[in-house]
């Protein structure tokens, strides 16, 4: 295939500095700019008028026959990924739709309780603190006993 690398650019850049001079070089480059988008454009047009013709022909129906011939196995494969496929897809009509939203209601009800639990305990502790720094309190107001002398 046709490869160019830097340093083949650059005699390029240089050839076409010298032979064009650097006056007219951006016009150069701008006219060589639009002749390869025109060029690509032509491409891929050619390209998209191909495919076409080859998809209403059926060719990739006959390459899809063809490659599970070819290779058994990755049409089974692609017929296990389908069946997989059909079996995650959840259909809020059928049934395991259903089973879906009673699921959805259970997790409801217990994340409802573990809520429900987690602030009666959350109140339990805090009725405990209250308690013990109540108790706290009490034993700071009352006189400590002055130490007797044995002397």
């Amino acid at each position: 295939m046709f490869d160019l690398g830097w340093t083949e650019l650059l005699v390029i850049g240089v050839v076409a500095l010298i032979v064009v001079g650097p006056k007219d070089l951006p016009v150069l480059f701008r006219n060589l700019g639009k002749f390869m988008g025109k060029a690509r454009g032509m491409a891929r047009e050619f390209s998209r008028a191909m495919n076409d013709a080859a998809d209403d022909a059926g060719v990739s129906d006959m390459a899809k026959t063809f490659k599970s011939a070819t290779n058994p196995v990755s049409s089974a494969m692609d017929g296990v990924k389908d069946a997989a496929k059909s079996m995650t897809d959840i259909n809020p009509e059928s049934e395991t739709g259903k089973l879906s939203a009673e699921r959805q209601e259970a997790k409801k009800k217990i994340e409802l309780s573990a809520a429900k639990a987690a602030a009666e305990r959350k109140a339990r502790e805090a009725k405990q603190a209250a308690d013990k720094l109540a108790e706290m309190e009490a034993a700071a107001k009352t006189p400590a006993p002055e130490p007797k002398d044995n002397t």
